[in-house]
């Protein structure tokens, strides 16, 4: 009867048309229908317009995203033309891979004969000097579970463009040359290397003198994992006079290149893009993404930030990650004016970086973290991240204010309005559950009935299968909440209160972020101040004369910027995570994942559209609509009709697929050869497997599934440690592949240390990679090793993985391990494997790879190596 009696005094309170009635049910009868009529006046119009005024939206940001170089943007001399030639010559060398003649000498010697044009027609204000590196060295990194990394002899190509006077500061421009293994690699990375020397000839022809120098470094080798930068920052004398660095790098193909990642601290950095960039796309929400860890990449901005201690900025293009690291990236698929773009951006903030007072003394602009992120494209907006925290407790407080006025309000008015909104807040964190819950239903429905990814190539697949249904979620139960526990309540007042909810649904996360004192939450202080500011405007109207289009016209108008800009950053999700989730390994569900990006993002979107299901009269046809969809969908999809992938030259979508033909060896304690083996050995690197593989080459069926044995790295050939992502693999039988040059191992000398360790040395002769893989016995330790700083880092699963590449020549590697334990050396102290890996040249190659390679679909790109793998015990 109390909630009732409230209700009765709500809806009397709201009624615009009829409120000198009184409050009985009885005598408001009439009167009641005229008000909810006047007040719910919205039906089938609302869905469409706020479906259109969403479309448009993304038609806005899908508008601008195509629109690469910035109009009316002042134009810098960087000529695209000349940076396209250089593009199309190095891409013309084709796989560049560590260790190659194509990558040490054709490209290193079409680059030094570029340098060598420039400085013929530089300007006498200019000084360029050049100097081939090839260093060696070692380092471990917690990258892909850890591991440590040994190279030896590999090239960097360094210049330092300076005043004739010589400076004693410097920038450094990183790119890299080098490609993984079968691919040309063009945007990832010789565009990049590209625009540095267009870049290069540009700066050095002016007749104005910079302040300070700025160093190309042309890195011959970051797809080894950033050997390349690492041999610079640490070996090369010039590392010394970097102040602040601009790493290039690419996950996808051409597009907007993004700054993802700045610092640490050094928010003059920011500043200097933000001042000098002149189509920037920058996102703090995507560099605290990325430095999260979700995203199973990393790049040469750790290496110059954790072994130089030096701030820099990371950008990279991240459209089409589809054909990342695959055939595909070929220089015809970069729009010139994408390069444009990336030029005039780099070269603005080289120019400026080179001519700041704060590169040479950035002391008192040196801590401290920065929010930004640019405006559509036109500009960036940041600020100190220490301001946004005092201006987002200030929201939070007037949010708070003006929720406790709400309060006392409608207390006057007979009204718990206090509870409603924890009831309302409890009914909308409860749809979200349930939405998430009915899609993570369907995505491991989808994901057993064999047809996951089933949106990889139609993305539109996605949304119709998973966004209609949270949409069709939501709308139930609010509709529920509607019918039964705000019966007989205002429409008005209920679109006031969920309205309220929405905004305190923000308003929590934001102050929890600030707390954590992370820069995104900015992000959702946006989406509490100005749609409180439109709700301030729009007060009078509300009151006078209830819901209306002009309202709802207005109310749209107030959330164009959150919605634009949030639209942005769902565009950039997407366009990241859809084409990883086609690399992603075999253990992880794709369509989970995809389905909790739809929950996440629709829900983003209809926060502030939740108010309208409570001035409608109806949502029914849209739920049965919505719902009517996703059921389809998702039949269609059981039913196996969405192919994943696509071989169309146009827009391939391709699936991944490695394989190495393999030679297999172990030995025991006496150094016979207790087995011996050879096949090719394939790994899928999606949730599908081989799946799809198999009706084309049947051979690659579940009865050649190979199987984890107790060996380190479960006895394969694996060439990163992503064993715990590839679980999934295939060991066809196939005779040894033809090796002309075999990798040689011995154990040089033992020696017992004066500590109590013993210490094994060990000679290894191969090709330019491989991998030695160390599994210590119980109870010996692994103490110490000649690699990284000494200290022996565990890969996941607790064996150790040493990465090893040389470039042209390199001599024999020696390197030593010490294990400390027990007396018992009986069944030997630790197993040792070491694999070959030859990714080009006559050794690459054997006939029985070459026909399998042959009989895979166009959809799918096979990129394929001989390997051996040797098993030590000692």
């Amino acid at each position: 009867m109390e909630r009732q009696a409230g209700s009765v005094s709500r809806r009397s309170r709201h009624n615009v048309v009829g409120s000198n009635h009184g409050n009985r049910r009885e005598e408001n009868s009439s009167n009641d229908k005229k008000t909810r009529s006047r007040t719910l006046v919205f039906g089938a119009g609302v869905p469409a317009l706020l479906f259109l005024y969403v479309l448009g939206i993304r038609g806005l940001v899908h508008l601008s995203l195509r629109q690469l170089v910035t109009p009316g943007a002042r134009l810098s001399d960087f000529n695209a033309s000349n940076a396209r030639t250089y593009l199309e010559q190095i891409t013309a060398i084709d796989s560049r891979t560590v260790g190659s003649p194509a990558n040490e000498i054709l490209t290193v010697s079409y680059i030094l004969d570029r340098i060598r044009d420039i400085q013929k027609t530089r300007n006498k204000v200019h000084k360029i000097t050049v100097d081939v590196q090839r260093p060696t060295g070692s380092f471990s990194i917690d990258f892909l579970g850890g591991f440590t990394s040994y190279y030896d002899n590999i090239t960097n190509i360094a210049v330092k463009l300076e005043p004739a006077r010589g400076a004693q500061h410097a920038v450094l421009a990183n790119c890299h040359f080098d490609s993984v293994a079968n691919t040309p690699g063009a945007s990832d990375d010789a565009v990049s290397c590209a625009v540095l020397l267009e870049i290069l000839g540009s700066l050095s022809s002016t007749s104005v003198s910079l302040k300070h120098a700025i160093i190309f470094l042309f890195n011959g080798a970051e797809e080894n994992i950033l050997q390349g930068s690492h041999g610079f920052i640490t070996q090369h004398p010039w590392a010394k006079l970097v102040r602040a660095f601009i790493n290039l790098e690419a996950a996808g193909v051409g597009g907007k290149e993004l700054v993802f990642q700045t610092g640490p601290e050094n928010p003059w950095l920011v500043q200097a893009y933000a001042m000098a960039a002149v189509h920037p796309f920058a996102s703090v929400v995507a560099q605290e993404v990325f430095q999260s860890g979700i995203i199973p990449s990393d790049t040469d901005f750790r290496i110059y930030r954790d072994f130089g201690n030096i701030p820099g900025i990371d950008l990279a293009f991240i459209e089409n990650g589809y054909i990342y690291h695959t055939k595909y990236d070929t220089a015809d698929r970069i729009h010139t004016d994408s390069i444009q773009r990336a030029g005039d951006n780099i070269m603005g903030v080289l120019k400026y970086l080179a001519s700041s007072q704060l590169l040479a003394d950035s002391s008192e602009y040196r801590h401290g973290n920065l929010i930004f992120f640019d405006m559509s494209g036109f500009f960036v907006l940041s600020y100190p991240a220490r301001i946004g925290t005092i201006v987002n407790y200030i929201i939070g407080t007037v949010t708070l204010f003006y929720l406790s006025k709400n309060t006392i309000k409608y207390k006057r008015e007979g009204m718990n309005y206090a509870r409603d909104l924890m009831v309302g807040l409890f009914i909308t964190v409860t749809s979200w559950i349930s939405a998430l819950v009915t899609v993570l239903i369907m995505a491991v429905l989808v994901t057993l009935s064999g047809h996951t990814l089933s949106w990889y190539t139609h993305f539109y697949v996605a949304v119709s299968l998973y966004a209609t249904a949270v949409l069709a979620k939501l709308l139930l139960m609010h509709s529920l909440a509607k019918k039964f526990y705000f019966a007989n309540t205002s429409g008005q007042y209920l679109g006031d209160l969920f309205f309220d909810v929405s905004l305190l649904s923000w308003g929590i996360p934001m102050v929890l972020l600030t707390n954590k004192g992370l820069c995104s939450a900015y992000f959702f202080a946006m989406w509490v101040i100005i749609p409180l500011i439109t709700k301030m405007f729009l007060r009078q109207e509300s009151v006078h004369q209830g819901s209306s289009y002009k309202y709802m016209a207005i109310y749209l108008l107030g959330l164009f910027f959150p919605y634009i800009h949030t639209m942005y950053h769902v565009w950039a999700v997407f366009e990241m995570f859809t084409p990883i989730l086609g690399r992603s390994g075999t253990e992880i569900p794709p369509d989970v994942v995809m389905a909790i990006l739809m929950v996440v993002c629709t829900v983003i979107l209809l926060s502030y559209f939740i108010k309208f299901i409570y001035l409608v009269k109806s949502t029914k046809k849209l739920m049965l609509c919505l719902a009517f969809v996703s059921g389809v969908t998702f039949v269609l999809v059981c039913s196996g009709l969405f192919f994943p992938y696509s071989g169309d030259m146009n827009s391939p979508k391709p699936k991944r697929v490695f394989l190495q033909h393999t030679t297999r060896t172990f030995h025991n304690l006496n150094g016979e050869v207790v087995k011996a083996d050879s096949g090719i050995w394939i790994n899928g690197f999606d949730y599908t497997g081989l799946s799809h593989v198999t009706p084309h080459v049947p051979e690659l069926n579940d009865t050649v599934k190979a199987q984890c044995e107790d060996y380190p790295f479960c006895g394969f050939p694996w060439f990163f440690p992503v064993h715990f992502l590839l679980r999934k693999n295939w060991y066809l039988p196939a005779p040894p592949p033809p090796v002309s040059e075999n990798m040689e191992f011995k154990l040089a000398s033992r020696e017992e240390m004066p500590w109590g360790a013993t210490r094994l040395n060990f000679e290894i002769k191969g090709p330019s990679h491989m991998t030695v893989y160390v599994r210590p016995h119980d109870p010996f330790v692994l103490s110490s090793w000649s690699l990284g700083d000494g200290i022996p880092v565990p890969s996941n699963g607790g064996d150790y993985f040493v990465y090893y590449s040389h470039g042209l020549q390199a001599p024999v590697w020696k390197f030593w391990i010490e294990l400390k334990g027990s007396d018992d050396y009986s069944d030997g102290m630790v197993t040792i494997a070491a694999a070959s890996h030859y990714f080009f040249g006559s050794n690459q190659h054997s006939p029985h790879l070459d026909t399998l390679l042959q009989r895979f679909p166009d959809w799918s790109f096979p990129s394929s190596w001989v390997s051996t793998y040797d098993l030590y015990i000692y």
